[in-house]
């Protein structure tokens, strides 16, 4: 793998603040993909004609495509221009999100929710972007706000699906999702220049395949255990394929001379230990977003619910998606001055602690509020944090690859946190009224878990060693390919470009 810096595209560069605004507004606009649906679930299967398990592909559509796309645009990005990359996935949103608003059944609409997935890698070229071009002061509090929108983004989703649902179709949310994206890819095309810094070498094929296969199986397995059975044969059959794919690929990757995931700067301390501690960190944030909403909407008298609505219940967690703007910059300040990991750790342990305060069960809805935003801030703070520890131990060269592969790890936090909301939510009921409801019990276990995934991670990030320093360059050896004897980037790549364009 080669480092080469080239020249950046002619953009005029604007101030800072201008690029983090619409780096982060990509990221909000492309995580709202996540949540875009989820209110609606138990209508679709009446809208459209279909059973709540065809229907629940929405989800799991969207999630095994970002999860096997984010590391795919991430090393494409490293390759070829990480603007480039963006202006793709961006691309891709508005197609997708286009041919939803027209799907003539739930099969088209199940491909369009997969193309939007697949512009979930755009939060972590982002981020490698704002490594790339922006001056240093500005690097923490831009990545920081830019990290958060991935939660932000969901936040918002809630309420504003509720919305436009109650007042219009669904096919709203498709149409608006596309002009959004159309938007975004048009100021970024006009506002933001291409990082000067290449990787080289050609694209791992064999490894992409690999990658995805493994992926595919593991997610397909983990969204549809609890509907197909845990110990059945289409789950068993696709956590061992999961597995041995995933060894074949390892073997794979250690071998071929330009790796789509470099396993040897992915098995760095500093790098391993924060990827496994983002799983735990997803698990502990997403409990949030799938169970207070039902919660909030659950009838009186089971004894936990208020009996809101759709938008009520969204109106009211919008303080989560402020919070989490609020603190995002906060975080950044305290990674400033305490290091990464002390922002990591504090983060963690305040998740955790919203998430111990919401499995009291409050009994208002102002108690709810404060618990679920104190929730937000430990996931702004502790997103906020990670990528930072991420691109302190990894070569400039490598940064889109390896957010890429950060995103992979908390989306399978959210994944795994998702199935045991499934199964928890159907194992643990109550007959209210005639009407067969998850018990206030149930709901408890699921923001227990999430509180203890929380302590998993802030134990992990405490015990994560400090990256070690990545010595720079002088200009010259920029100036020409560095490479090891096996063709991978060598150790003291630069941080950052040696050649800037004038600013």
């Amino acid at each position: 793998m080669t480092t080469i810096a080239c020249s950046s595209e002619e953009v005029p560069s604007p101030r800072p603040a201008v690029v983090i605004g619409v780096l982060a507004s990509c990221g909000l606009a492309v995580s709202l993909m996540q949540t875009l649906v989820v209110p609606l679930l138990p209508q679709f299967p009446q809208l459209l004609s279909a059973s709540p398990a065809t229907v629940a592909w929405l989800v799991t559509a969207t999630l095994v495509a970002a999860a096997v796309s984010a590391p795919v645009l991430g090393r494409l990005g490293d390759m070829y221009g990480k603007r480039r990359m963006l202006l793709v996935a961006l691309g891709i949103v508005s197609v997708g999100s286009a041919l939803g608003a027209v799907a003539p059944g739930v099969g088209v609409l199940i491909v369009a929710r997969a193309l939007q997935g697949v512009a979930m890698g755009a939060i972590a070229l982002g981020i490698s972007i704002m490594r790339d071009v922006l001056p240093p002061a500005r690097i923490g509090s831009g990545i920081a706000l830019m990290s958060s929108s991935l939660g932000i983004g969901g936040a918002i989703g809630l309420p504003l699906t509720g919305v436009v649902a109650q007042q219009a179709s669904w096919r709203w949310l498709f149409a608006g999702a596309a002009v959004l994206g159309a938007v975004q890819f048009v100021l970024v095309l006009l506002v933001v220049r291409e990082s000067p810094l290449r990787s080289g070498g050609r694209f791992d094929v064999p490894g992409a395949v690999g990658l995805s296969a493994a992926l595919v199986c593991l997610l397909l397995a983990v969204s549809k255990g609890n509907e197909w059975g845990w110990g059945s044969v289409p789950v068993l059959g696709l956590l061992v394929a999961a597995a041995v794919v995933l060894a074949l690929w390892v073997r794979w990757e250690l071998r071929t001379r330009g790796p789509l995931v470099d396993l040897r700067v992915s098995a760095r301390p500093a790098v391993l230990w924060t990827n496994i501690a983002s799983i735990a960190i997803g698990f502990g944030m997403f409990a949030g977003f799938l169970v207070t909403t039902q919660v909030l909407q659950a009838p009186e008298v089971s004894g936990y619910g208020f009996g809101l609505s759709l938008v009520a219940s969204g109106v009211v967690l919008l303080p989560i998606g402020a919070a989490m703007t609020i603190f995002s910059p906060v975080s950044a300040r305290v990674s400033r001055r305490r290091g990464a990991r002390t922002s990591l750790v504090l983060g963690t342990v305040v998740l955790a602690l919203g998430n111990l305060l919401m499995a009291t069960l409050p009994t208002s809805v102002p108690l709810i509020v404060a618990a679920s935003t104190t929730t937000a801030i430990g996931a702004a703070m502790a997103y906020s944090a990670i990528p930072l520890l991420i691109m302190q131990a990894v070569p400039s060269s490598e940064t889109a690859a390896a957010n890429s592969l950060n995103t992979l790890m908390r989306m399978l936090g959210t994944s795994s946190c998702s199935a045991v909301v499934a199964a928890v939510t159907t194992g643990l009921t109550t007959t209210v009224g005639g009407q067969l409801l998850p018990s206030g019990s149930a709901y408890t276990v699921i923001y227990l878990a999430a509180a203890a995934a929380a302590l998993v991670g802030a134990a992990i990030a405490a015990l994560t060693p400090r990256p070690a320093p990545l010595p720079v360059l002088p200009a010259s050896a920029v100036s020409g390919p560095a490479v090891t004897g096996r063709g991978r980037a060598a150790p003291d790549a630069p941080r950052r470009p040696a050649a800037r364009s004038p600013r």
